[in-house]
């Protein structure tokens, strides 16, 4: 599954890569490394002419508890398999698309008892495009509308099923010439079922005791542990 994420381009970057217009004051403070249990704001792509923030972890319009910590949790990620079946998602998937911008992806090699964790970024490119949903949900007690949104993940390839090696799961990451059919609503949700290429990616270990800190938060989170590159074949 995907839970950690980066997000370090800057606004005018997006604004260029997306064609969109940029907010005032749209935060653009480099997120290295950050949970998706944190429920922070990122910078989401939508239909809508401009780049909208929007907190990781949906909260379905129809959601009336009162811990939306609860909810979002459970839908961080949604697995594009089942996702047109499930009641947070199904009203959602022809008409509520975005993508995620991310400057790469944490994940944890399981080796024996122990648990590798890997940086896995592009390789032709400064940001991936992930698939995801997202929805409004009305606060009742303020009457502030909030805007979440889930990545959608699919099996993983080859690069990521020898990373992410126990539940070989991925996130749905857009080539770039679908990217406007996945917002437009012409792509079929089936197709993001083929994972995108171990070829397009690059991936090396990161320093445990860093990611696991209160302070991880900068540029070292994402440096190699051992000057070590992952290419499609060979690890080290």
């Amino acid at each position: 599954m995907c839970y950690s994420n980066s997000s370090t381009s800057k606004n005018i970057e997006l604004s260029k890569r997306y064609k969109k217009d940029i907010p005032t004051h749209l935060d653009e403070t480099p997120i290295y490394i950050q949970s998706g249990f944190a429920f922070s704001k990122w910078r989401v792509i939508t239909e809508e002419a401009y780049v909208t923030p929007m907190n990781w972890g949906l909260i379905p319009a129809w959601y009336n508890g009162s811990d939306t910590k609860e909810i979002s949790k459970l839908t961080l990620n949604a697995r594009v398999e089942t996702v047109a079946d499930k009641p947070s998602f199904k009203h959602l998937v022809s008409s509520n698309r975005c993508i995620i911008p991310s400057t790469g992806f944490f994940e944890w090699k399981l080796t024996g008892k122990s648990k590798i964790p890997y940086f896995i970024f592009p390789k032709h490119d400064f940001v991936f495009s992930m698939a995801g949903l997202y929805d409004s949900w009305m606060d009742s007690t303020t009457g502030n509308i909030v805007n979440t949104f889930s990545i959608l993940t699919c099996e993983a390839n080859q690069l990521m099923a020898e990373i992410h090696n126990t539940k070989k799961r991925m996130p749905c990451i857009l080539n770039s010439e679908s990217e406007s059919d996945w917002l437009k609503g012409s792509l079929a949700i089936e197709q993001l079922c083929v994972p995108f290429s171990e070829n397009k990616m690059n991936a090396h270990e990161v320093q445990k005791s860093l990611l696991v800190s209160s302070d991880n938060n900068r540029p070292e989170a994402q440096l190699p542990a051992f000057n070590a590159t992952y290419e499609q074949g060979k690890l080290f």
